[in-house]
């Protein structure tokens, strides 16, 4: 399938809480949690967020914190469920690319479930990122837990 046509994209300087809270939930494989949902939302009403919506309607976001004058990482993602493999969250993750090389930022990363872990869904997670040209730097096995054990992945920003 290919990105619909009217889908509008938007960086907002914080706000976004409610939206994040909204695609989350419709999400719960992926964001089940609810203390991590918690912290999700709360980054996106304080740290840059790309909101994707057709007509009136959100349906992705991707929140961005930024680490350093050089780099950010990708806090939280998601695109309702409905909406997945049309081309959303590329568009999201270019648009958040757009934002960074305007800023001159030129490293952003993302952390996900390692494949220690095997998860279909996360799988698909990691396959994604992989063909936006993100590449695995490190397994942290005890940064969420022993039981979901992370993997850092990371790209260069196009300029």
């Amino acid at each position: 399938m290919s990105r619909p046509s009217d889908l509008a994209l938007g960086v907002q300087q914080g706000g976004a809480g409610a939206l994040c809270a909204e695609i989350l939930a419709t999400l719960p494989t992926w964001f089940g949690i609810p203390d991590s949902v918690a912290e999700y939302v709360a980054a996106a009403d304080a740290e840059p967020t790309v909101v994707a919506t057709l007509g009136d309607d959100a349906c992705g976001i991707l929140t961005l914190r930024l680490h350093s004058p050089y780099a950010a990482e990708i806090v939280v993602m998601g695109v309702r469920p409905e909406l997945h493999r049309v081309g959303i969250g590329r568009a999201l993750l270019h648009a958040a690319e757009s934002w960074l090389a305007g800023r001159d930022i030129g490293f952003l990363q993302v952390k996900t479930l390692s494949p220690r872990h095997a998860d279909p869904g996360y799988a698909a997670t990691r396959a994604f990122y992989f063909g936006c040209g993100f590449r695995p730097l490190e397994e942290m096995p005890e940064l969420w837990g022993p039981d979901q054990p992370a993997l850092q992945m990371i790209k260069v920003v196009p300029a």
